[in-house]
Parts: structure tokens; sequence; C-alpha cells
């Protein structure tokens, strides 16, 4: 009991020191506001508006029809330009995609004939470029199909595919990218508020003070990690309720207190992450240098930025060892597919298993630094 009340009162007074930082305040108020409320209802991952061009040589009913196919929120209406300034169209980055129709297209498509529709793409804006032609193309093959029913041309279809889309049936990117950030912010936290408050205390002498009271290295870390956890989980919870739920409409099916305690666990690992780094470092400036190659690798190989089945067979295994590549995971298991500890139990034991790892390393590197 009497280390427990040790920790306590520990875990108050970074509870303190944290309350007069107002800078850090200020920091963790936008992390968990404005930092996931304008990527997640400002940035479309896929086709948007895109700008389209069309240089119509034909002038016949299906070169009209094909140019009204394209219409908002995907493209904007194309405007019609002259074979002469396709180059210099795409040269002077005014429109992403430049459509030709050739001569004669209706009448070598009436005649059975294959006539081939070209389509310019400047790839610098690589997302659109992708995706849209991609767009581009289904598109026009619906309408051809479409026009060609009332001849023979149905009948070249013997399957119809049908699509379903599960768990987020209007594909609605923002709501995947505001639990990602929500995910990136509670790494960059857990990483940077232990750490600091560690090298804060060293800078200002105040550790030492903390050596001479009768208090171990374990007290010592445990107050840090419970009051810096405490403290990124209630604002987790702040902002799925105020900015997620309410503020951009995410319908969040599953357990948020199931989520909330993985959340806990995983700053169990990433907070001993941040005292094992302060550790290496001499003032908070190194820790911040230091931080930036662990952190980055975390955010974007965790499979949030990028499907883990894209990266190489090496680098999965690699990222397995990093707690947030199964905490993202978990976090779109539950909130999305409202998964329970039956379906995620193999990544809650992996995330348990590899915060423990870190936590002991941390603390041997904690222990060996303050004999120092």
């Amino acid at each position: 009991m009497e280390k427990l009340a040790h920790i306590f009162r520990l875990g108050l007074k970074e509870l303190t020191s944290l309350r007069h930082d107002s800078v850090l305040l200020l920091f963790m108020v936008y992390a968990f506001s404005v930092a996931i409320y304008m990527p997640a209802s400002g940035s479309v991952i896929g086709v948007h508006n895109a700008s389209v061009a069309i240089v119509d040589e034909d002038h016949s009913q299906v070169s009209r029809r094909l140019a009204e196919a394209l219409q908002p929120p995907e493209f904007q209406p194309p405007v019609p330009i002259a074979y002469e300034r396709i180059d210099q169209t795409l040269d002077d980055g005014e429109h992403t995609f430049v459509i030709d129709i050739p001569a004669g297209f209706q009448a070598d498509l009436l005649a059975g004939r294959e006539p081939a529709i070209q389509i310019n793409v400047d790839a610098t804006a690589m997302s659109q470029a992708f995706m849209g032609a991609g767009y581009i193309g289904r598109i026009f093959q619906r309408e051809l199909a479409a026009y060609g029913s009332r001849g023979q041309a149905a009948s070249q279809q013997p399957v119809a595919l049908t699509s379903r889309a599960l768990f987020n049936a209007n594909l609605e990117s923002g709501w995947f990218l505001a639990i990602i950030q929500i995910v990136n912010n509670i790494t960059i936290l857990a990483v940077l508020l232990t750490g600091t408050a560690l090298l804060r205390e060293r800078e200002h002498g105040t550790l030492d003070h903390l050596l001479v009271l009768p208090l171990t290295a374990l007290e010592i870390m445990l107050a840090k990690i419970g009051s810096n956890a405490l403290v990124v989980v209630f604002c987790t919870w702040l902002s799925l309720e105020l900015v997620v739920k309410k503020a951009l409409g995410v319908p969040l099916a599953g357990s948020i207190t199931l989520f909330l305690a993985v959340t806990a666990l995983y700053l169990f690992a990433c907070t001993a992450l941040g005292i094992f780094l302060a550790t290496l470092a001499r003032s908070i400036p190194q820790f911040g240098l230091l931080s930036i190659p662990v952190i980055i690798p975390m955010l974007l190989l965790s499979g949030g930025s990028t499907p883990m089945e894209s990266m190489p067979q090496w680098l999965q295994w690699v990222m397995h060892g990093s707690p947030s590549t199964h905490y993202v995971s978990l976090s779109t298991a539950i909130l999305f597919r409202d998964a329970g500890p039956s379906v995620v139990w193999m990544n809650l034991a992996a995330l348990t298993a590899i915060g423990l790892a870190f936590f002991f390393v941390a603390l041997a590197r904690f222990r060996r630094s303050l004999a120092a």
C-alpha cells in the first residue's frame, strides 16, 4: 500500500506539472480537436472535383453522351478544347484529364469495329490520376454498354458484378481518417509527454530531489506512465464523443469502453518507449530529434496509411513488433466492425507482450541512468 501511495502522489505531481504547462496543454487541445476535424472533413482520398477537358472530333450522339456522363462530385463539367491545345493544356496544369474522342468513333462503333478513346492524364496529381483514369474507363464502358443495348452489345456482357461495401456503405473516407488521426496523435503524445516530463525534471534538477526520497525507479516510472496515460485516455474519449461522433457524424458501431481499455494498454507500451528514448537523450531538443526516426515509421507503416499486405514480407514481420500496428488493427475492428475480445484477442495478446517488453527494457535503462 505504501508503494501505491507513492505512485499516487507522484502521479498527482505529474498532473500538476502538466496543468502549468500551457504550451503543452494547447497542443493537446489542438491534437484532439482541430488536427482530427480538418483532415477528416477536408481531405478526400478518392476522386473529387477533378478537372476534365475533352476534344470531340466526332461530334456525334455517342461523344456527347460520354461527355455528359462525367458529372460532379467526382468530375467537373468537361471543358471543350481544340486538338492542338492538348499538350499545352497538360503542360500548364489546367486540367488533370484530357479526353480525345476521334472522328468516326460512332460509325466505327456501330460497324462492330473497336475504336479507341485516348485519355491523357497529368500524373503529377498522383491520387486523382490513378483513380480517376479507372473511374473514367468504367463510366465510359457503362455508357457504351447502355448505348449498344439496342443492338447486340448487351449480349457481350455474360456476367454482372454486384459490389457491396460493408461497415461504410457510402465509402466515406473521412470516417477512417478521423480514427487514424486519433491513433497517430495518441502515438505522438504518448512518446513526447513522458519523454519531455522526464527530461524536464532532469534539466530542472527535480529528479535529483526524487532520488533522495525513499522512492524506487519503478515507482517513478509507473507514476509518469499512469498520469500521462490517464490524460491521453480522457482526451481520446472527449475527442471521440465531441469531434468524431458529433462534429463529423461518424457512426461508431463498437464499444467505446473496450476501445479506451485497448488505448490504455497501447499507452503503456508507447509511454515506456518515450521513457527509454529520454534516457538516451541529454536534452529535450535532442529527444525531439531522436523521436522522429522512431515515431514516423510507427505512423506510416502501421497499416493506417498503407495496407500491411502491400508492404514487402520482411517489413511486415518487422512492423508486427511495433505496438502501433496492432493498435490500428484493434481500433478499426472495435469501432467499425464491433469486434469483441473473443475476436481481437490475438492482437490484444501481442500488444500486451510488446508493452511488457518495452516496459522492462525502459525500466532497466532508467535504473542505469539514475545510477550513472
